[in-house]
Parts: C-alpha cells; structure tokens; sequence
C-alpha cells in the first residue's frame, strides 16, 4: 500500500533537523517512558500481591466453611462424604474459634483463640511450618494443655516456650459479673512460638487442641467450621460455588480472597490508580504526536494538494498521516515494553533496588511480570496514539487540491 510507503518516508525524512521532526522525537520519547515506567509499576503491584497472597494463604485455608446464623455447626455424614468426594479438596479440618483472655503474671491479653486438630491442621494451614520456637505438639493432660502462640504475642506476654499461662473463657461471664459463679479457664503451657511474617496474626491469634476447645467455649458435640486446603488455589472461586449450591444457606462459604477482601480490594484499587496516572504520561506524549502532525500536515500542503490532484483520495490522505502517528506510537510502545522488561529482569535476577531485610519481610522490592499487563499497556499506549492522529489526519483529508497548490 503506498500510504504507508509515503508515512515511512515522512517519518524517515533526511532533510534538515526542524523542530516538527525534534518534537516527533520527543513524542517518541514520552511514549517511551510512559510505557516503560507502565510495566515495571505492574509488575512491582504484581510482585508486592503475590507477596501479600504468600504470606496470608500460606498460613490461612484455601476454603473456610461457618454457619451463616449462630456460632456452631455439625458436620454430618452427607457433608463428610461431600468433602472426601470432591477432587479439588486436598484436606480438610474442624476448627472452634473464639475470643479468650491470655494472664501470664501481671501481663494479659484479649485474643483470638482457636482449637485445632494437630495432626491434620498441617494440612489446611502452615501454622506448623511457621513455628520457630518449641514443636506443634499439645500434650494435653488432664491438669494442663498445650498452647501456641505467635512471637509478637509472646514478647508482649513475656512469655517463653514452657511459660504457664491461664486462658479465661468467655463462657460464664454473665455469671459472673453478677456473682453467681466464675469463668470457665484452663492453665495451659507454651509449647511453640510462631511467626507467620504478619504482625497482626503473631499479636492476635493463640491455638489450642480441639478438646480443650471443647471444654473452654462449650461445644460439645459442635464446630465453629472447616477450613480446607485445594490442590490447586484458583480453583477457590469454583468449589465455593459448587458448595454454596449444594450446601444452601445454613452455611457461609468463603474463599482466601474473601477473608481479607478488604485488603485486596484496596491494593486492587491502588494498582488501578497507578495505571491511569501513568497513562496520563502516554497521554501527554500523544499530545505531541498530536501538534507535530498537525504542523506536519501543514508543511506537507503542497505534498497533500499533488496526491490528490493525480486522484489520491480523501481515505487515502487519511491513512497516510494515520499510518505516521501510528509508526511513532509502535515505535514508542516497542521500545518501552523492551527497556521495562529488562528493568524487571535486572530487578528479578540482580536486586538493583534492595530493602532493608530487618524492617521488610522480602530483601528487595518484589517484581512479576505478567503478559496481560503487556497488552493492557499496548492497547492504551497505541489507542491514545491512535486517537491523536485522528485530527491532523482528518484535516489533511479535508483539504482542497486547487488551494493546496495555487501559489506552488
């Protein structure tokens, strides 16, 4: 097609450096840079999500199943049968949850209490990969029981591993406060310390055996719900459909994503907002492809008013200046998807943005590339590039051989 024969050869021109063709230069560079900082942005949100998913499903279940009205479910045979059935379901585990206070000497805390079964709670969570101190081991007796709780707690406490500690029940407050009897409590002994890399499950969350559990809250024949580990995550979404359907209303189903939507929902909101920022940069730049064009299609008057005197037409002169802006958009998006892929290669590879490993969790600013990122910044980058040369190409169009080309 000769339109684009003649945009190349515009754009290529070896006549004299004017400032139409610096102006072209620096829309390249614009575009350039917009694209460039648009991929590494990405990525970094990508990486710091993928940090963030890391250390909460590392340590949270996959599928958390709780009884939408009250506090205590039953796990029938039909509903075992369903879990054992299912493919997608790794494993599975009963857990009781409730709030409790933690008196170690003059030292107590409100915290989140929570009764497992040790032999299959590995299996759901990594709560026994994360221990750093003592074993996951509970040796309940009958005088005492086992208790494990995280570092932040444990420095707030002061409490070591073989620490005695009491655990006052919610159960039987009312009777107390009017005194009529005492709080349910129970000594227990610190057999492990661990650390999940999250605050605020080290300062908030303490677990005991589902038994003592059992006696401390009340449930005796009862759950709070099931947590359950999938073999492959991104199935979460589907298997909390198929439960919902089966399950009905009596049960709440809820993914790894819901249980910390909030936090999702605000790092999804933050990467948005770097990606239209950042596309005001691509914007800028097109508003000089949109200025060198226009002052392009007045110099090429004379040019313009010969094509359409030897019967160039209207469609014709539009695709010309089109294909032109288009060129610098490629050329620009090209280039910078290339120099962001490197900058995140050189990150992934050698660090060249390193964090302080006793204030972060991670050594350096994490980066993933993700390859529908690539295309979401192509089609901005080359949509906006697009839209600029709509206007110089249209005017060009519009113009009238006979008065192109009177004084020439």
């Amino acid at each position: 097609m000769y339109e684009r024969f003649i945009a190349r050869r515009y754009l290529r021109s070896k006549r004299q450096m004017r400032f139409i063709t610096i102006i072209m230069l620096v829309s390249v560079t614009g575009i350039t840079v917009g694209v460039a900082a648009l991929v590494i942005v990405l990525s970094v949100f990508n990486g710091f999500n993928s940090v963030v998913t890391q250390v909460l499903v590392g340590f949270d279940p996959h599928i958390r199943v709780e009884p939408a009205v009250g506090k205590s479910m039953q796990v029938t045979e039909s509903l075992e049968g369903l879990l054992n059935r299912d493919p997608r379901i790794a494993a599975w585990s009963p857990f009781i949850s409730s709030k409790a206070l933690l008196i170690v000497s003059q030292q107590n805390r409100v915290v989140m209490v929570k009764g497992v079964v040790d032999s299959t709670v590995d299996r759901v969570s990594g709560l026994r990969q994360s221990v750093v101190l003592g074993e996951f081991n509970f040796e309940d007796t009958p005088m005492s029981s086992g208790i494990v709780i995280g570092l932040t707690l444990a420095d707030r406490l002061a409490a070591t591993v073989g620490a005695e500690l009491t655990v006052v029940s919610p159960v039987g407050v009312d009777a107390m406060i009017m005194q009529f009897g005492q709080p349910l409590s129970k000594k227990c002994r610190v057999v492990g310390i661990y650390d999940s890399n999250n605050k605020d499950y080290d300062a908030n969350y303490a677990f005991i055996s589902l038994e003592t559990a059992r006696q401390l809250f009340e449930y005796p024949n009862t759950i709070s719900g099931l947590e359950m580990r999938l073999h492959d995550i991104d199935d979460a979404e589907e298997l909390k459909t198929s439960l919902g359907s089966v399950m009905g209303d009596r049960f709440q189903v809820s993914t790894w994503y819901d249980l910390h939507k909030d936090l999702y929902s605000v790092m999804q909101v933050e990467r948005w907002t770097a990606y239209v920022i950042l596309c005001l940069i691509v914007c800028v730049a097109t508003f000089n492809v949109l200025g060198s064009l226009t002052m392009g299609v007045i110099e090429k008057r004379r040019d313009i008013g010969v094509l359409r005197a030897i019967g160039a037409t209207r469609t014709s002169i539009t695709k010309v200046f089109m294909f032109e802006g288009l060129l610098v958009g490629t050329i620009g998006t090209v280039v910078g998807m290339v120099i962001g892929l490197v900058v995140c290669y050189l990150q992934i590879h050698y660090q060249l943005f390193p964090l302080d490993p006793t204030v972060y969790i991670i050594p350096a600013i994490p980066v993933e590339v993700r390859w529908n990122d690539f295309l979401a910044v192509a089609f901005a980058s080359m949509l906006l590039s697009t839209l600029s040369s709509l206007y110089p190409a249209l005017r060009a169009a519009r113009m009238v051989p006979a008065e192109a080309i009177r004084w020439e």
